[in-house]
């Protein structure tokens, strides 16, 4: 049976997306009068590695940009050297200038 999806929340007045424990998060920064997310760090607990916990607070976080016409800079390094790459379709919500490291 497929494991099922953990809820993810956004916490806007901690410019977090995390599970509902707290305990895995994905933070950001909010750039350019709040038009640009940039994703500077996820952080996922050693018991709950090796589950798409990441993956999970990535897709949260670009979902959220695309329903809010946002653009992403990848600063974490989980973002743009393995979410991106794992999911070329994301690469549009990306800021133009960060596609040549991508």
């Amino acid at each position: 049976m497929a494991q099922e999806a953990p809820k993810i929340v956004w916490n806007e007045a901690s410019n977090r997306f995390e599970t509902e424990d707290k305990e895995a998060y994905l933070e950001y920064h909010m750039r350019d009068g709040g038009k640009i997310m940039d994703i500077v760090h996820t952080y996922v607990p050693s018991s709950k590695r090796g589950m798409g916990m990441a993956q999970h607070l990535c897709n949260a976080a670009f979902r959220h940009a695309q329903q809010n016409s946002l653009s992403i800079i990848p600063s974490c390094s989980y973002v743009s050297e393995t979410f991106i790459p794992r999911n070329p379709d994301m690469k549009a919500l990306v800021k133009p200038q960060f596609f040549q490291s991508l």
